[in-house]
């Protein structure tokens, strides 16, 4: 069961690590809809680089995770923290169209509980 639980992880966890890098360039490339979301939730656009750094070395530690196991545990608790943040700031201003924050903290709680049991 173990070496089933990594492959899940491995799957998960690279693509969570796609989908962060995506969001990490597109966010540090002032993307109009990341931008426009962004201002829907009242972030400062001053912490666009920051945010799009947290989302790349989680990128970083969820591929590190494949070798480093407490590396890979860390990364998926702090990209779900970071999406549990993103429901929070969408809540916060009543924006209810939060299914991608939704979603992401789904999979990232996943890639966590996957390398955890891995």
């Amino acid at each position: 069961m173990e070496i089933s639980m990594f492959i899940a992880y491995a799957a998960v966890g690279l693509l969570l690590a796609l989908a962060l890098t995506a969001s990490a360039t597109f966010t540090l490339r002032r993307n109009d809809q990341i931008v426009a979301n962004m201002r829907k939730v009242q972030v400062p656009e001053s912490w666009l680089p920051r945010l799009a750094g947290l989302k790349a070395a989680g990128a970083i530690g969820l591929v590190a995770g494949l070798w480093v196991t407490p590396l890979g545990v860390a990364a998926a608790i702090g990209v779900t923290l970071y999406f549990i943040g993103a429901v929070i700031a969408h809540l916060r201003v009543k924006d209810y169209e939060l299914a991608p924050a939704a979603a992401l903290t789904l999979v990232a709680a996943a890639a966590l509980a996957l390398r955890v049991l891995a």
